[in-house]
């Protein structure tokens, strides 16, 4: 009886312990994935080369808009190659600031996956 119970303390003991070290690799992964992409973000906003727009072609055929300086380029950027298409000025473009841009957050399509999954369900 007493063999019994030491035994399953000591499963129970292992399984926290486990459970611990797994929370704890967990927060360490979310705490460098932070750190590193603050480090990338550092070294992308503060350049003279920005990418203002990409329109996908084709599955690796891209359209890109970039400024470098204070002027604006047209590429193509394929696979293997990147081509100067054209040169635009500022006023050719139509620059929206995001403010206007709507973001749906996880919320709304949860919430809309639940209805749909309940209108499913009352039709069968």
């Amino acid at each position: 009886m007493l063999l019994a119970l030491s035994g399953s303390t000591n499963s129970f003991l292992q399984l926290c312990t486990v459970l611990f070290i797994f929370v704890l690799v967990l927060a360490l992964t979310w705490f460098a994935t932070k750190w590193i992409a603050s480090v990338q973000n550092g070294r992308v906003h503060g350049g003279n080369i920005e990418a203002v727009e990409t329109y996908r072609l084709t599955a690796n055929k891209y359209i890109q808009i970039v400024r470098v300086g204070s002027k604006y380029m047209v590429l193509a950027i394929c696979k293997d190659t990147v081509s100067f298409l054209a040169e635009i000025t500022e006023e050719q473009l139509q620059l929206s600031d995001g403010s206007n841009e709507s973001t749906a957050d996880f919320m709304e399509f949860l919430k809309k996956a639940i209805k749909m999954d309940k209108n499913r369900k009352n039709k069968e």
